[in-house]
């Protein structure tokens, strides 16, 4: 989004969420994060309310030549807290490895925000069996390195790439194996359990209750429906009412 449209939307968004109370579960745990382009992340600071802001992405090094980057501490100025490491776009079309995706999620740590680190399968890889093969690299090569504090401080999230802009979405017992396997994956390489894990695919109003009411599954990376700021909220209007009597 533009500048413009930034403040459009949290300007829907705040309406939303004033008229429908989240207040409550926003008091209880509940975060609301938007990641727009580097351009408008200042507007979205400056306009978010109780809403999360964070950046798509983030180079490693604090400085130096790296034209066309931006680095962590230009970020922390503007007071950004999150940053989405690993997206399947940044891996497929800029070619971004684990070994890169690495180093960013060190810095990122060292310099005090969370990490939204993404990671799944490209529909020949799950086709030809190898979903858990890539997961276990992805994962392993991505944290591997890091303490158990450090492990702690990242938001995971699940993403099969087939599943994205696409309109097909994984079925919640796909999503729901794909994420309870990445959990125990990531106690094996911490020692701890009760890592948060997000599920990313073309989750839509229409999805969402049943991919978020599955035990491993703790929230969602939102695409192509988180442009509108009614259908973004849409997916927490499609779970509203189990959050209300504990049900997950």
């Amino acid at each position: 989004m533009t500048c413009a449209e930034t403040k459009n939307f949290f300007t829907e968004m705040s309406a939303a969420l004033e008229d429908e109370a989240l207040s409550y579960f926003l008091d209880e745990g509940l975060e609301i994060a938007v990641f727009p382009p580097f351009t408008s992340v200042s507007t979205a600071i400056a306009n978010r309310g109780r809403v999360i802001a964070g950046a798509q992405n983030v180079y490693f090094e604090n400085s130096g030549a790296y034209t066309g980057e931006v680095s962590i501490p230009m970020l922390s100025e503007l007071g950004c807290t999150h940053v989405l490491i690993g997206h399947s776009e940044r891996r497929s079309i800029f070619k971004e490895n684990n070994e890169m995706l690495a180093k960013k999620l060190k810095a990122v740590l060292n310099a005090g925000l969370i990490p939204v680190f993404c990671y799944g399968e490209t529909l020949e890889e799950r086709e030809s069996g190898k979903t858990y093969d890539v997961i276990d690299g992805q994962l392993t090569e991505g944290i591997g390195k890091l303490s158990k504090d450090e492990i702690d401080r990242i938001i995971f999230a699940y993403e099969p790439v087939w599943a994205i802009g696409t309109g097909k979405s994984a079925t919640s017992e796909e999503a729901e194996e794909a994420c309870r396997y990445s959990k125990n994956l990531i106690s094996k390489l911490s020692g701890r359990t009760g890592h948060i894990i997000l599920y990313g695919g073309s989750v839509k109003p229409d999805n969402a209750k049943e991919l978020l009411l599955m035990p491993n599954i703790d929230g969602a990376l939102v695409g192509g429906a988180s442009l509108k700021a009614g259908s973004f909220l849409d997916i927490f209007r499609a779970v509203k009412d189990d959050l209300e009597c504990g049900c997950h």
